[in-house]
């Protein structure tokens, strides 16, 4: 090998070290990275997803999608009210935190006579449960930032 060869080899090496050594990046950047919303395996929103998980944890799961982002409860009785239960359904339509990637539908019945019978869901409940999820998902994207 001739030394303009082993010269131009060392240069090489020397420039490829320093490309990868630039590319270390600072202790928050790697924690930012690891907060943004799609850094995930899942096909939706990690945060949305977990903290969705969480409000609903209360009521059996019938339906868990990572992938398509739906998440469906069997029915549930509140032992305080025997006589209603409720069933709710979560599609996270997006991989961004954001309001409009949520959706939350449920329905209600009640007992007359022995007999489950459908009944209307205040939009108020939905909208309360809606807000019980994004506050838990920004709180899981802010922890994962601040680690």
């Amino acid at each position: 090998m001739t030394n303009r060869t082993t010269f131009v080899k060392m240069l090489l090496a020397t420039g490829a070290l320093a490309a990868l050594s630039a590319c270390g990046g600072s202790r928050d950047e790697v924690k930012a990275d690891l907060a943004a919303s799609k850094v995930t395996t899942i096909g939706v929103n990690a945060y949305l997803w977990r903290a969705s998980l969480d409000t609903l944890s209360f009521a059996p799961l019938v339906q868990a999608d990572s992938n398509g982002g739906v998440i469906v409860t069997d029915w549930y009785t509140n032992p305080a009210n025997p006589g209603e239960r409720m069933k709710v359904s979560v599609a996270i339509l997006d991989q961004d935190l954001r309001a409009d990637a949520l959706r939350v539908s449920a329905s209600r019945e009640v007992s007359q006579g022995g007999v489950w019978v459908a009944s209307p869901v205040q939009a108020a409940t939905i909208q309360k449960l809606e807000g019980i999820i994004l506050t838990r998902a920004r709180e899981l994207r802010r922890d994962a930032l601040t680690g």
